[in-house]
């Protein structure tokens, strides 16, 4: 079995608890995880704290060049990486580790290249005798906490601009993924240059080293990933820090009576059952007008029945692999049968599949005749499931989606540009596709929470993380003079 550690201040260190490493696929235990304890947290905090001066003394320039130097690492292990991907997460390798290992290295490349064009500014000021010079600099030390369901990708969108912008970065992986992530981080330790101090890691229970991390006195700013009330207790843990917070969805995915049944029963098999529906972006309900519901639904079925093959992460035929832990498991079981308990019908799947080594394997379901009081139709269901709302108008469809106390996503399919757009612009979410699944983002683009929602604040994306990881300095200088 292999062994993972933690890694502090350019060492690999191994913390007091040891946590296994489990395939939510096979069963298998593959390793152990050394992982930290709030003294563990601690020391990688004041090791980053240490090398804070040095690197946020390079170029923007040189920091660029150690992020680009990471992105060819990484490109470098794109096998070892996705494997290891798909033995602790379960997505399966073909499918979909492949892609998150690349869209891994578009973060530090891009991340590399916005750290060049980190710019100031020169307003006027107020006196003809004195010029005003404002510039960005980093915060300092930021923790970075991030979730199971994209290891890879949600903690590189965090920390690869934390990096870029000059801050130095502590990473607290989720526990169940800990190993795939302390693996990315061994070959950026390994085969890249980072200075010492500028990326550590420390694996452990969120309770115990994310808090100490987030509420460390030496932590200036904090990125998290994840669910509602973790992120709530980080909020709180961080009060007067700088905070990034991505937290959950319960995405609409709304149908019109003029869409096009086929682009959208494509959108809903990407919306519901990639990375088996364990996304934060996912399509959590699909509010279907009352004129296309009949042929929306038997599309969806019959696509379902067809294409989305579950089974063992590493077959190249499977497109759908198991949930990643009980817990997930357990409340797609609750909420699939509280739907059914009050009226809805599931017309496929709706169970966990028998005759896998684990009890993981969830089958995509299909859920008709949902109504906005289940609390699968309230709720972040986080499984392979397409619920089916019925609604009369545009107007209702709108209304249901502005109810949610969510608001990170939303999408909507029409042939009318014109409805497509005016429902967008009055749909209180951070994100709203148009003829595109919920699913569909660009990683360059500002992505985050709407504000009086409980998805989060701030944005990721691109420039927006380097901007809320660095911040404005003025300096006020008298004007110059030729020399006499």
């Amino acid at each position: 079995m292999r062994q993972f550690s933690c890694y502090i201040e350019g060492a690999f260190v191994a913390g007091p608890v040891a946590l296994p490493a489990e395939s939510p696929s096979s069963g298998e235990r593959f390793g152990t995880i050394m992982a930290g304890d709030a003294g563990t947290a601690g020391a990688a905090v004041e090791a980053a704290r240490r090398a804070a001066p040095s690197w946020a003394a390079l170029s923007p320039f040189d920091r660029a060049e150690h992020l680009f130097e990471v992105a060819s690492v990484l490109r470098e292990e794109r096998q070892a990486l996705a494997e290891i991907l798909t033995l602790d997460q379960g997505k399966p390798l073909l499918a979909e580790a492949y892609d998150e290992v690349d869209e891994l290295v578009v973060y530090f490349e891009m991340a590399a290249a916005d750290a060049r064009r980190l710019e100031g500014s020169l307003p006027a000021s107020v006196s003809a005798g004195r010029r005003v010079l404002v510039r960005r600099l980093p915060l300092g030390v930021v923790g970075v906490v991030s979730p199971w369901n994209w290891p890879y990708t949600m903690g590189a969108e965090l920390i690869a601009p934390a990096l870029a912008a000059g801050n130095t970065v502590v990473w607290v992986p989720a526990p169940s993924t800990s190993a795939c992530t302390a693996e990315l981080v061994r070959l950026i330790a390994e085969k890249a240059r980072l200075p010492k101090g500028v990326l550590n890691f420390v694996a452990g229970e969120g309770p115990v080293v994310g808090a100490a991390v987030v509420a460390h006195r030496f932590t200036d700013g904090v990125g998290f990933i994840g669910s509602v009330a973790t992120g709530r207790a980080v909020a709180s843990g961080a009060a007067g820090k700088t905070q990034l917070l991505e937290l959950g969805g319960n995405g609409p995915m709304v149908v019109l009576a003029d869409a096009d049944v086929e682009l959208a029963t494509e959108a809903a098999l990407e919306a519901a059952f990639l990375c088996a529906g364990q996304s934060c972006t996912a399509g959590e309900r699909f509010l279907v007008q009352r004129e296309i519901r009949a042929d929306f639904v038997e599309s969806v079925l019959e696509a379902v029945r067809a294409r989305v093959v579950l089974g063992d992460p590493f077959e190249a035929t499977t497109t759908m692999g198991p949930l990643n832990n009980e817990k997930t498991a357990a409340k797609f079981d609750q909420h699939v049968a509280d739907a059914v308990r009050r009226g809805a019908s599931c017309l496929v799947g709706g169970r966990r599949r028998e005759g896998f080594p684990t009890r993981l394997y969830a089958e995509a379901t299909v859920l008709d005749g949902v109504s906005p009081e289940m609390e699968i139709a309230r709720e972040e269901t986080f499984g392979p499931v397409v619920p089916v709302v019925e609604v009369s108008s545009v107007e209702e469809a709108l209304e249901l989606t502005n109810a949610s106390p969510f608001g990170l996503t939303a999408a909507v399919f029409t042939e009318d540009l014109e409805t497509g757009l005016a429902f967008a612009e009055r749909t209180r979410a951070g994100w709203v596709n148009v003829n595109g699944s919920t699913n569909l983002w660009e990683s360059h683009l500002p992505f985050g929470g709407r504000a009086g929602s409980v998805s989060g604040r701030g944005r990721v994306g691109g420039r927006a993380a380097l901007e809320t990881f660095s911040e404005p300095q003025t300096v006020l200088l008298p004007a110059p003079r030729l020399a006499r």
